[in-house]
């Protein structure tokens, strides 16, 4: 029996002044949390990234989460195969 392990990469894009600021967390199956901002600026380059460790894309949410929609959150939910 196939096991599974499962992975969030969140991408938050939020207003700072006039202009946007981008950032990218991912949360592990250990349940760490770690900014991952420096390794790419795209959602495709770091869905690449963990790609080439295995992980694959099982889906993706928006969500502009507040009235004057300075706010938008990306997650893209993963899982890859338990290694032994």
């Amino acid at each position: 029996m196939v096991r599974w392990e499962y992975a969030l990469l969140v991408r938050r894009r939020q207003a700072e002044g006039s202009s946007w600021g981008l950032s990218y967390h991912w949360y592990g199956p250990d349940g760490s949390r770690l900014d991952v901002t420096a390794y790419g600026d795209t959602a495709i380059s770091h869905l690449n990234r963990v790609g080439a460790d295995g992980w694959e894309l099982v889906s993706a949410a928006e969500d502009v989460n507040n009235l004057q929609g300075t706010t938008e959150v990306f997650r893209y939910h993963l899982k890859r195969p338990v290694r032994d």
